[in-house]
């Protein structure tokens, strides 16, 4: 229902007046419009074509340019972003620390890129760490965690989280965390259930400890994506498939809960999701093959029924006012 139809229908209820209803409308034709968010999505789109358009320039002039050169270029744009960043930093708190400067933390965005394109060329034509690359992923992710910490950025958070499963062997980006990871190796599935669990429980110390409590949504979403991808992989193709069921569905269960509590759908559509498929697999890799057949019938039916309802149901199952 459009505004005007409101306040038509509010007008002839008579719980407004002519003149107050000009009011609303002229003040709702004449309010600003917020381009904050657009204008965000913008910078940071900058900072990626600006990261990617210096990899090209380098990476086709090479020869010309020289490597002295290019690590000099690197490197003082990376000391610029952060002596920019450090120009305007806020005292430290636990809590959200929103800084005066809005362009502090897209500089320290762009620091933090150059800071790991200057480590990867350095490494890559000098051999500066050697075969030491567990040393190269170390440091950027023990800088970013502090940077996340003291300037108070979910995006240097999350790159400090994936340096982390880097230095481990793991890829955590949400388009690779699949495709990237060798999971047919049973001691890499067990490494990423352990990381995974262990940044639920930062998110959970985050959020009940009140230690930058924004902090949680961005634990929870690499780690739980982390570990609930790997239970599952390790039902599918390994043995001992009564722990990775047991992990799996204990995941699925906390991400419904925790759902209920935050009222997010992004954790209740994980919860689901990584469930049904672990209900799924066990259901019909369990059952006798007698059980198939028509059973498979009714099992798809029934489910599909039952995610149909939950897709209308959603905000009662969240417990979102409408």
């Amino acid at each position: 229902m459009t505004t005007s139809k409101v306040l038509e229908k509010l007008r002839s209820k008579e719980i407004i007046s002519d003149q107050q209803s000009t009011v609303i409308e002229s003040y709702l034709a004449n309010k600003l419009f917020s381009v904050h968010t657009e204008l965000r999505s913008i910078l940071y789109l900058g900072i990626l074509l600006l990261s990617t358009g210096l990899g090209i320039i380098i990476y086709e002039n090479i020869d010309t340019i020289g490597h002295q050169a290019i690590i000099a270029f690197i490197g003082t744009v990376t000391v610029a972003c952060f002596f920019y960043s450090y120009k305007s930093i806020e005292p430290f708190s636990w809590q959200k620390v929103s800084s005066p400067n809005q362009y502090a933390g897209f500089t320290l965005l762009l620091g933090c890129t150059t800071f790991l394109i200057l480590e990867g060329y350095i490494q890559f034509q000098y051999k500066f760490f050697g075969s030491k690359y567990g040393f190269a992923a170390f440091i950027p992710t023990v800088i970013f965690f502090i940077h996340a910490y003291r300037f108070d950025h979910k995006g240097v958070l999350s790159m400090a989280i994936t340096g982390l499963a880097s230095w481990l062997g793991l890829t955590i980006a949400p388009l690779s965390i699949v495709t990237k990871n060798n999971f047919t190796d049973s001691k890499l599935i067990i490494t990423a259930i352990v990381l995974g669990v262990s940044l639920i429980a930062a998110s959970w110390l985050s959020d009940k400890k009140n230690l930058k409590k924004h902090f949680a949504f961005t634990y929870l979403l690499l780690g739980g994506n982390l570990a609930a991808i790997a239970s599952t992989t390790g039902l599918f193709s390994h043995d001992f498939k009564v722990i990775y069921f047991i992990t799996g569905i204990t995941l699925s269960v906390f991400f419904i809960i925790y759902s209920r509590e935050k009222a997010s759908l992004v954790f209740l559509l994980m919860g689901i999701i990584y469930g049904y498929i672990i209900l799924t697999y066990s259901v019909f890799k369990l059952l006798p093959e007698m059980f198939n057949g028509s059973f498979e019938i009714y099992y798809f039916l029934f489910s599909s029924i039952g995610v149909l309802l939950f897709l209308f149901n959603y905000k009662k199952i969240l417990r979102i006012q409408k």
